[in-house]
């Protein structure tokens, strides 16, 4: 309900002129910390319009509801009311804190991976994957569960495929994304998703982090779905990527050592 330059907070992001403190979003902190920042400016950004609402109509503070869906400051059991956009259109309002987390906040969450590897060619096929996350209370359930999807779906790709290749003299190999594998849809399963959240109660959104917690689970569960797999049959244990050269190498020991 602001008055906001829209194209000025689109120059924000990456522009350290334009803001005096913080670093920009990455990771989970954005809504562990930022988030918890920005509750507390709001916060103090309403004390502040309180007391012009107060001045406006001429009445105490101690008298005045405040409605955050509106927007409006009312005097209570009366119909006299003042928007907080009225009162910044007569003269911006501004509001800095600052803030520093005491405690760290730990999502839990759990990868199930299913694999089948082809004995010919090495190559590892993904049947099946499931995720149940605790990420506490949730923003954009929706905008958690395809970051998550996308988090997943780079850790398939480090699991799996990509790797930085050099050849004898020094000379980068897989300088392009003609070399250099990167996962596709063909590569990666239908994911199953779901949340069972415990609110934080290190900081009062009851937020945790989700940024990089699908990349997190995919390693361990991708590498250790393939080595279960090769280790029954009798292979050695292959490190990132299990890319089919390195699962074919790790089959033809096992032939080779006469296993059975």
């Amino acid at each position: 309900r602001l008055p906001v330059d829209v194209d000025k907070i689109r120059l924000v992001q990456g522009d350290s002129s334009r803001v005096k403190w913080g670093g920009g979003t990455g990771g989970s902190r954005s809504v562990t910390i930022q988030g918890w920042a920005l509750l507390r400016a709001a916060d103090a950004l309403i004390e502040k319009a309180l007391l012009r609402a107060s001045e406006r109509l001429e009445a105490g503070v101690d008298d005045f509801d405040f409605d955050a869906r509106s927007g409006d400051f009312t005097i209570r059991g009366t119909d006299r009311s003042v928007s907080l956009s009225a009162l910044a259109s007569a003269e911006p309002l501004f509001a800095t804190v600052e803030h520093e987390l005491e405690h760290w906040t730990f999502p839990n969450g759990c990868h199930v991976c299913e694999v089948d590897i082809d004995c010919e060619s090495g190559l590892v096929e993904l049947v099946s994957y499931a995720v149940l996350d605790d990420f506490g209370r949730l923003i954009n359930p929706v905008l958690v569960e395809g970051q998550v999807h996308g988090g997943v779906v780079q850790g398939i790709g480090q699991a799996l495929l990509e790797h930085v290749v050099y050849d004898e003299g020094g000379q980068l190999s897989s300088g392009s994304f003609m070399d250099y594998a990167l996962p596709r849809a063909l590569d990666v399963p239908n994911f199953s998703f779901a949340t069972r959240n415990v609110p934080c109660r290190h900081n009062p959104l009851g937020m945790k982090g989700c940024g990089e917690a699908g990349t997190v689970g995919a390693l361990g569960a991708v590498m250790n779905a393939v080595n279960e797999a090769l280790v029954r049959y009798g292979c050695p244990v292959v490190d990132m990527p299990a890319t089919p050269l390195r699962v074919w190498q790790a089959l033809q020991q096992r032939r080779a050592s006469g296993a059975a």
